[in-house]
């Protein structure tokens, strides 16, 4: 028994904004499962920031996308058929291969999610990468203490968003921004920042304002005008801890480095860049205090979906726009 599967490949290598002609529909026959692999079709699936840089040809902390190969990316499925009977038909299930209606994958790589505590798409979101990068920038990274001064930008995203409530969770006086009236409504009103401003107009100025006694930590989901704004606002011995660059993601000639650097030298500043692989270790503690707070209603969520695999690129595109608010996720 075979399965027929349309999934999304990368048709060229995007220079500048990615458009709707680096990508490509493709239909492949997928065999029924061997020994140890799961056959899952798929119902949710993730697009992120991250995936921009994947599909520039060049050396990173992850392989590059290969043209006229499927994209990958968070999923979360239900399993249709299991080789050795280790996961159970109907089961759902979290993965790594998005992009396309079915997986075919060792059964290793599929990791059962509880529907009962959660919407199965929300381990794409609030309780999966996104709101595990939030965690650890915040907590461990950036070394949060209660009752600091901390500003996030990206506030209204999918890690912006989680990474200011834990703040909030933790006492802490949140600042945040966003690139519109209603994103900047939806973090200061229903997340409960304490203030939020829309960047477009001017992120030094605002973040000036509403700091006027200035920053001890910085969540950086955009660089460029907003790390520069922050250096300027960070108190003595402030920790930025740099997630993202979303800016800049699709310049085709990065721009140089904040002109206030130097800043960073009498202020005792520091800046430190992450990568979530390299702290799965902390999943139980992020489930276990995230999970409570969610439970508690100290973190809210939102979720902007589009609706089918076609459309899939044009969600991926409105990420980077910041058409979002909240997990940009695809149903499939």
């Amino acid at each position: 028994m075979t399965v027929t599967c349309r999934q999304i490949h990368l048709a060229a290598r995007p220079v500048g904004e990615p458009k709707p002609s680096d990508f490509k529909l493709a239909e492949v026959e997928l065999p029924e499962p061997g020994e140890g692999e799961v056959l899952v079709r798929n119902r949710w699936m993730s697009v992120d920031p991250y995936m921009r840089g994947r599909m520039n040809d060049t050396q990173s902390y992850v392989p590059s996308f290969q043209i006229d190969q499927p994209l990958q990316g968070g999923a979360i499925g239900e399993v249709v058929a299991c080789a050795d009977g280790s996961l159970e038909v109907g089961q759902p299930v979290l993965h790594m291969h998005g992009w396309r209606e079915y997986a075919l994958i060792p059964a290793g790589q599929a990791q059962p999610v509880d529907a009962d505590a959660a919407p199965p798409q929300a381990y794409l979101g609030v309780l999966g990468m996104p709101g595990l990068t939030a965690y650890v920038g915040i907590t461990d990274i950036a070394a949060l203490k209660d009752g600091e001064t901390v500003f996030v930008s990206g506030a209204a995203g999918a890690v912006g968003s989680v990474a200011g409530q834990i703040a909030k969770a933790r006492g802490c006086t949140v600042i945040g921004s966003a690139g519109s009236p209603e994103k900047v409504a939806f973090v200061r009103d229903e997340l409960g920042f304490d203030a939020a401003f829309d960047y477009h107009d001017g992120p030094a100025e605002q973040l000036a304002e509403a700091a006027p006694d200035g920053v001890d930590v910085y969540f950086d989901n955009v660089g460029g005008e907003h790390l520069e704004a922050a250096i300027g606002a960070m108190r003595d011995f402030g920790r930025i801890a740099m997630c993202g660059a979303i800016s800049l993601y699709n310049a085709t000639e990065i721009p140089p480095g904040p002109r206030n650097i130097v800043m960073a030298i009498p202020k005792r500043l520091t800046l430190k860049g992450f990568i979530i692989s390299d702290h799965f270790d902390r999943m139980p503690d992020f489930v276990r205090d995230v999970g409570g707070w969610l439970r508690d209603g100290k973190i809210r969520y939102r979720e902007t979906v589009v609706e089918g695999l076609d459309n899939a690129p044009d969600a991926f595109i409105g990420l980077l726009r910041g058409e979002n608010i909240g997990k940009m996720l695809v149903k499939l």
